[in-house]
Formats: structure tokens, C-alpha cells, sequence
């Protein structure tokens, strides 16, 4: 049976990949990461956020999903160089299309086609992590290491360097 929804996807998803089903509801909102770190009581960076670009490959476009702290700016340099190829922004018709998620809920598991995934390696001193849960009210909470297994995805610095 089809999960019903987006939230429904990544229950199935969590469960799939032996992990408990954690998915909470705020009705206020966690569009942004600083709305759920302020509705879940966490600070920002642990808040395991979604940044999608269109990956343009020899094959064509993919969703490209890196997995970030909530504190960091990704540099798009440093995950081109680790993915092989040129990223560019994406709207949130493509987004929703490709991911079968709307922007502000796009959460690291359970996508209508498997993304290329990149997972910030600041993320694995938090405990725990919040991640999106399929809808900009939902999130779900785990280890870092954990959402690295369960999504797959390649753990490297991809953060902008500060200025000191």
C-alpha cells in the first residue's frame, strides 16, 4: 500500500530503515530552521535542514539534497567539487515535483526518486537532530550518525568558511 501523504513517506521510510517512527506535529510551524528550533526548544544547529539544487549532470537534472547544520551556509564550490557537477538554484514547483515534498518540509528520507545526498559532517557533534518530517509542521528527531546511515549519504565539510 502507497503511504497517503508526504508525512505518511517518511514514517514509511523511518521504518524501512529500522528506525523508530519519531515524526512530531507543531502546529506552529518549522518552515525555517530557527521556527523549529524555537518550537522544538533546540538550539539551530541541531536542526538537520534540507537545501535542494538541481544537480546538472551528463544525464540530465537530479535532485541534489545536502543535509546541513542549521547554523551553517552551505558552499555550493565544496559539494560541486564532491557531487562532479554544477549545481543551480531550484523553485519550489521543481521542488515539489522532484521530491514530492513543498519547500520549508522537505525532509532527507522517503523522495519520489533517490537524490544525490550530501550530509554536513558539523551535524555529528549535535545530539540530538531534528529533521524535517514531510510537511512544515512536522519534524523528526535522531542521532546524527543515525540519519547519516539511514539516508545513505556522503558525510564531508561542506560548510562556508567563517571569517575570523
Amino acid at each position: 500500500m502507497q503511504p497517503k501523504s508526504s508525512v505518511d513517506r517518511v514514517r514509511a521510510a523511518l521504518l524501512a530503515a529500522s528506525h523508530a517512527d519519531t515524526v512530531t506535529e507543531f502546529p506552529e510551524g518549522t518552515r525555517s530552521a530557527a521556527d523549529a528550533a524555537a518550537a522544538i526548544g533546540c538550539s539551530v544547529a541541531q536542526i538537520a535542514k534540507s537545501i535542494v539544487f538541481r544537480a546538472v549532470t551528463e544525464h540530465g537534472e537530479r535532485v541534489a539534497l545536502i543535509i546541513a547544520s542549521g547554523v551553517n551556509r552551505v558552499s555550493t564550490a565544496k559539494v560541486e567539487a564532491l557531487l562532479g557537477c554544477k549545481l543551480k538554484r531550484a523553485d519550489g514547483d521543481w521542488v515539489r515535483e522532484r521530491t514530492g515534498f513543498a519547500i520549508g518540509g522537505v525532509a532527507p528520507l522517503g523522495h519520489l526518486s533517490p537524490p544525490l545526498l550530501v550530509f554536513d559532517q558539523d551535524l555529528l557533534a549535535l545530539h540530538p537532530v531534528w529533521a524535517a518530517g514531510g510537511s512544515p509542521r512536522h519534524v523528526f528527531s535522531t542521532e546524527a550518525a543515525e540519519l547519516a546511515r539511514i539516508t545513505g549519504a556522503q558525510v564531508a565539510d561542506i560548510a562556508e568558511a567563517t571569517a575570523a
